[in-house]
Formats: C-alpha cells, sequence, structure tokens
C-alpha cells in the first residue's frame, strides 16, 4: 500500500509542476465512493463522510430544548420511586443519553425482539414511541411472576410474545407514562395516554422517516436483571411547548422566590398610599379663574346626598358619602368601584 500511495503522491506532484498543460486526471471509483460517502471500512458500516456527512450535519441538536435535560431527569426520579413499589424490588434508574436521531434510521436500527409502545400527548395532538427491549421484558416478567433472585431470567426467542406477557408490561408502560405526565406537568400541563402495543417496527410509525425526533434512553437494574427503556418524541410532538423548553431554567413556578413574594407582599399592606375626595368637576375659562378674589365662589353641580369618588392618582377606588365624624369631613365608602379615571382615558386618547 505504502508503494502505491508514493506511487499517486508522485503523480500528482508531477501534474501539478506541469502546470495546467497536463491532461485532468480522472477519479477513481474509490475516491468517488468515498466522495460521495458511500465507501465501507472494515467493520462493512458506511463511512459518515463526503455528502452523507453534509446531509446528516443538518440534523437538530437535542441541546438547543435545555429543558428536555431537566424533565428527563425528574423523570429518573420518579421512575425509581414508581417502579420500587410496582416490582416490590430494589430498582435503580439511570439517564445514559438523550440524543436526536432521524424517525426512520431509529426504526431501522431498532434489535427485535422488542415490544414498542405507541402514546398519545393529549394536550399537544400528536404520539410519542417508547420501545421496551427483550431483557427488561424478561425481568420485568420474571419479577412480577415471583422469580427466585440470582437466577437468570429464561428467553425463549423466536416467538410472540405471550397474552400474559403483553399484559405486564403494559402495566409497566402506564406506569412510565404517568410519571412522564407527572415529569412535564411544571414545565406544561400533558396527559401520555397508553394507545397500543407493537411488535413489528413498521406499524409503530408515527412519524415521517426523515423526521427529526428526541431518543432518551434509560437503563433500569433490578439488582441481577435489568433491561433498557428508549423514549422517543419527535420535535412535531414538542413543538406546542417548544418556547418553554428553550429556556434555560425554570420560569414562573420552578424559578418563583416565595420568600420575596411573602416579603413583598407585607411591605405592601404597610405602604403608605395618598387618596384623593372628589365632589365634582367644573370646566371654567382661565378668564373668570383670572378674576377670583378671596371670597369668590366656584358652583359644584352635586347635591348633599350625591356620592363623592375616592381616588388615588388617575383610579378611582372607591364611592362613598360624605359626611362629618367628630367635628371633621369624613366619606363612608359604599362601593367598591376600581376603574381608570374616564378623563385620564380621554386625554390618552387625545
Amino acid at each position: 500500500m505504502s508503494e502505491e500511495e508514493d506511487k499517486l503522491a508522485a503523480e500528482w506532484g508531477a501534474e501539478e509542476s506541469g502546470g495546467g498543460g497536463g491532461a485532468a486526471r480522472v477519479l477513481s471509483q474509490n475516491e468517488i465512493d468515498s466522495l460521495l460517502g458511500f465507501g465501507d471500512d472494515a467493520s462493512g458500516e458506511a463511512d459518515n463522510s463526503g455528502i452523507m456527512a453534509l446531509i446528516n450535519s443538518a440534523m437538530v441538536n437535542y441541546e438547543r430544548l435545555p429543558m428536555l435535560e431537566v424533565v428527563f431527569d425528574r423523570l429518573v426520579r420518579m421512575m425509581t420511586t414508581s417502579l420500587r413499589n410496582f416490582t416490590s424490588d430494589n430498582v435503580e434508574v439511570t439517564l445514559d443519553q438523550i440524543t436526536a436521531v432521524r424517525f426512520g434510521d431509529y426504526l431501522n436500527a431498532t434489535l427485535l425482539p422488542a415490544m414498542l409502545c405507541v402514546f398519545k400527548a393529549e394536550e399537544w395532538d400528536n404520539s410519542g414511541l417508547m420501545m421496551i427491549d427483550s431483557s427488561m421484558i424478561y425481568s420485568i416478567v420474571d419479577v412480577l411472576l415471583g422469580g427466585r433472585r440470582g437466577t437468570a431470567q429464561m428467553r425463549i426467542e423466536g416467538r410472540p410474545y405471550t397474552t400474559i406477557e403483553r399484559n405486564l408490561i403494559e402495566r409497566l408502560v402506564r406506569v412510565v407514562l404517568a410519571d412522564m405526565s407527572a415529569a412535564f406537568d411544571p414545565l406544561s400541563p400533558v396527559t401520555f395516554r397508553f394507545d397500543r402495543l407493537e411488535i413489528n417496527p413498521r406499524f409503530a410509525t408515527i412519524a415521517r422517516p426523515a423526521n427529526a425526533a428526541i431518543l432518551a434512553k434509560l437503563r433500569i437494574d433490578m439488582e441481577d436483571r435489568g433491561g433498557r427503556i428508549e423514549i422517543v418524541i419527535p420535535y412535531a410532538t414538542l413543538e406546542p411547548i417548544r418556547e418553554l423548553l428553550l429556556q434555560m431554567f425554570m420560569g414562573e413556578k420552578f424559578g418563583r422566590d416565595s420568600i420575596w413574594e411573602t416579603h413583598l407582599g407585607n411591605e405592601l399592606l404597610v405602604t403608605n398610599m395618598k387618596m384623593r375626595a372628589v365632589l365634582d368637576k367644573v370646566n371654567v375659562p382661565l378668564r373668570e379663574v383670572m378674576s377670583w378674589k378671596p371670597g369668590s365662589r366656584l358652583m359644584l353641580n352635586v347635591r348633599s346626598s350625591d356620592s363623592v369618588s375616592l381616588r388615588a392618582g388617575d383610579v378611582t377606588l372607591f364611592q362613598g358619602q360624605m359626611g362629618s365624624l367628630n367635628g371633621r369631613v369624613a366619606v363612608r365608602v359604599d362601593q367598591v368601584a376600581l376603574k381608570k379615571d374616564e378623563g385620564k382615558q380621554r386625554d390618552d386618547m387625545a
């Protein structure tokens, strides 16, 4: 190989030194395949290079949705508790990774036999997918049916899952979906509803093969038993809460400081405010105002039985009757009338 490489390098060098006078070099088939990304390596897998690398680089990265990590961390904590109660065993749930994949590539790479659960996100009006691998299926069946610890679960490959196995896995799926709903609640209330169980990946297609999706891989260990659960949520399903998932930290509920709110509320209750008792409004020409002297009178179009407005700034807070109490002018509040001053509104409109 080294002699061929040296020969190829010498040819390229001779062509460059000859300027543009030499004939154009023709690419070999291997070089064309490598450029297009169709070359095979020693393991038989296609190289991620050339045009295929450019296509795959357009994949949406899950890091654009920072709040999704918080949701799945919350899901792991909740699943640890709920699965312990479900199996009456010591269960440890770990989050391996969260990645972005194409939905079609994920289905093609799914290792069979496995169970694929299709669930509905009712508030988001879309679907998601949950994959339970063979190890997890037999572990749950073994635990729920009273299998002894320390013995490897028996696997019978090449046969369809029985009704009992499907019913037990459906119970597991419902527990996980309930925890997922609770994990998303602080961000956006949603109900994940179990739809169906499928064995064939073709029947679990909920999105177009080229659509991007979020893949969360969970590892579940029950002492000497365990398996994997993978949750696939298409980006189209998460679109209704995309703005919330783009936040760097929880807003409103999780970002609220209750101590500061209590302190601010207490301070507002003891804050002084100025109020005015307005009897009436009268428009007077400036010529008449300039002629006022001590003893001049201004006639108001109100009677003693008319109501008085209590205002703070330009906002009317209360309506009441004017009278006297302990030798001072007083207003008895009759009703609450919280509204903006109409005159101020007209000035704002003007």
